[in-house]
């Protein structure tokens, strides 16, 4: 462990030359929102080396970052750049809504050979957020998933979990947005079966699919921007996967496109009741 300048293309470049070394180094970038100076070595060399050199070298590097809003951090450490590193083929990308989940996504991104951007919604660093910012905040605690075993285990990386049993509509959620999907389901009264993606990219579309198939309605809910959003993706794929059983179109609930703003957070930030309005228009018939 130790400490380097505030230069991120230097941070994760020296990362890539410890990984093609040999070793397994995690590089932490202080916001998601400060990896832009790195993304050429993210995106030209980590994501590459494997593809380039036929298989000779790899870049088994780990990058943290956290993500996301609803802490006042405004427009430059409230980012949720997410669909940046899934449109990069080479890099997988992990977001996890829970302590138990992190720390074993965390050990298999660490012994996987490939490069994995780990992004930390900040917002749950202190407890589950349930989009409620009015309200306290339960913490981590007094939480079954915030009990995390001290030793070894393992979350595979391509494995979704069906955080909450349902029957009526499939909600694609992650990160925060698991929590505030929580809230709206149990406000609203609606059955809806909540999928914790944990890996949005490689996707474990099985578990998706099976439970689409299951409830015909589907809701996709993200922080990011909404155009051009990891949520697009998600709704292509239910669409080309699950058109026949569909019985409402799919809704999206999502940040705005604009930068994130500091006086109207709460605005921009997709909470309950903006995903309980978008549940109740796919259970009209």
């Amino acid at each position: 462990m130790f400490d380097t300048p505030i230069a991120e293309g230097g941070i994760v470049g020296v990362a890539i030359g410890m990984g093609a070394y040999g070793l397994r180094p995690v590089a932490e970038i202080q916001f998601a929102d400060y990896f832009y100076p790195a993304s050429d070595q993210i995106v030209s060399e980590a994501a590459r080396l494997r593809y380039r050199s036929a298989g000779d070298f790899t870049a088994p590097i780990t990058i943290r970052m956290p993500c996301g809003g609803g802490i006042y951090g405004g427009q430059t450490h409230s980012q949720s750049p997410e669909a940046l590193f899934t449109h990069v083929c080479g890099l997988r990308t992990v977001l996890p809504s829970n302590p138990y989940d992190a720390k074993g996504l965390l050990i298999a991104s660490i012994e996987c050979n490939d490069p994995v951007i780990f992004l930390e919604p900040k917002r749950l660093y202190n407890g589950p957020f349930d989009g409620h910012h009015d309200r306290p905040l339960v913490p981590w605690s007094k939480h079954p998933l915030g009990l995390v075993p001290a030793g070894y285990y393992r979350v595979p990386l391509t494995s979704a979990s069906v955080f909450r049993p349902g029957t009526q509509v499939t909600v694609l959620a992650y990160g925060t947005m698991v929590w505030v999907c929580e809230a709206a389901a149990r406000e609203t009264g609606v059955d809806a079966e909540i999928i914790d993606l944990r890996c949005i990219w490689p996707l474990d579309l099985d578990t998706i699919v099976r439970s689409v198939r299951k409830t015909r309605r589907c809701v996709v809910v993200h922080e990011a921007t909404r155009t051009s959003g990891f949520g697009a993706e998600l709704v292509a794929l239910v669409q080309e996967h699950c058109f026949y059983h569909l019985e409402a179109p799919i809704e999206r609930v999502t940040g705005w496109d604009t930068p994130y703003p500091h006086a109207l957070e709460w605005e921009y930030f997709p909470g309950p009741e903006r995903v309980g309005a978008a549940l109740g228009r796919v259970m009209m018939p």
